[in-house]
């Protein structure tokens, strides 16, 4: 069947939302498939990663990363096959990572590829969804956040908020194969069970145990300070781990999704100062400034994977269109582990 025979559905940002995203802000439409130019190849979508920053991907205004047109498809990395190619490096049949918007479809040009980021993937290194993971985006924010920006010692106190979720379950695991003791927060009992007695880590404070229960768990699970704070949340959370950071202590800022669903003006830290008393750092971290060294993070924890000292856990929900509802669990702190959607099966 030619290409253009086939139907591609998508999912368009029709509005920029103002608070929690909602249907009137998507449109679904459909488009026949694009054969490639020469140089290029068109992929089959298997599986879409669902990231927080897709939050910020949809606002206006001077970011890291140009935002989402409105009537443009929605950004999404993920991972698919080659159907067609006109590119010697691309063969149909390989499994790929890339940009591929939330569509069924994509068609990536010769002079798009690189910005794209369109790669291949081993399986034999790691699963689909795997890839979306520990392999992926979310794994390279989490070591090269801890690493390079963290820089952890063994011996070390490491808290990680969002703990059960993408980033902060390899975070805490890094941490742990480094030699450092590791604190989590996550929310509810069943989170801070798995990401003890599965993962590893030392302990974990259940943020909705009630008013200052994190404020409590400090206190009781680094009784000798953080030397380094891995931050996905912000607001109230970072406040409190701001007042029990050590001298030297270098905080990771990766996220605040407490915060980007506020139609209210961002709430920043209200103890900064402690950075000034304890001579300490707080950095931000954008995981594609590191694109040029992913290989590098991608072959040691593929490495882990393999000896069993790492783990990767996906909450994969199936449908397309079921995007706008499913990009909402991450809001709601619904998902348990990697949010990925599959949008058609292998």
């Amino acid at each position: 069947m030619p290409l253009t025979h086939l139907v591609n559905h998508q999912i368009r940002l029709a509005a920029r939302p103002n608070g929690m995203p909602k249907t009137s802000d998507w449109s679904h439409t459909t488009q026949a498939v694009a054969e490639p130019l020469e140089g290029g190849v068109t992929l089959k979508t298997l599986a879409l990663s669902l990231d927080p920053a897709m939050r910020g991907w949809m606002n206006e205004g001077k970011s890291y990363i140009p935002p989402v047109g409105i009537g443009e498809v929605m950004r999404a990395g993920g991972v698919g096959t080659v159907i067609a190619s006109k590119n010697e490096q691309f063969t149909v049949g390989d499994y790929v990572s890339a940009g591929f918007g939330v569509q069924e479809y994509t068609t990536i040009e010769k002079d798009e590829i690189k910005r794209n980021g369109l790669v291949k993937i081993d399986l034999r290194a790691g699963s689909l969804t795997q890839w979306l993971n520990v392999l992926g985006m979310p794994g390279m924010t989490a070591y090269f956040g801890l690493m390079d920006v963290g820089m952890p010692q063994p011996g070390e106190t490491v808290v990680v908020s969002g703990a059960a979720g993408a980033v902060g379950q390899t975070v805490g695991q890094i941490a742990k194969i480094k030699g450092c003791r590791v604190v989590g927060i996550a929310g509810g009992p069943a989170k801070c069970d798995w990401v003890v007695k599965e993962l590893g880590f030392d302990a974990c404070i259940d943020y909705k145990a009630g008013p200052g229960a994190v404020r409590a768990g400090l206190k009781e699970h680094c009784a000798k300070g953080v030397d380094i704070y891995f931050d996905n949340v912000g607001g109230e959370i970072l406040d409190d781990v701001l007042a029990r950071i050590n001298r030297k202590a270098r905080i990771i800022i990766c996220g605040a999704i407490s915060q980007y669903n506020n139609t209210a003006p961002v709430q920043g830290p209200k103890n900064y100062l402690s950075l000034l008393v304890n001579r300490a750092r707080m950095e931000g971290i954008v995981v594609f400034d590191y694109a040029d060294r992913y290989h590098l993070a991608v072959a040691e924890m593929a490495g882990y994977l393999k000896d069993g000292r790492m783990k990767s856990k996906e909450d994969i929900v199936v449908g397309l269109n079921t995007f706008p509802d499913t990009l909402l669990k991450l809001f709601n702190g619904e998902n348990f582990g990697k949010l990925v959607l599959e949008v058609a099966r292998d």
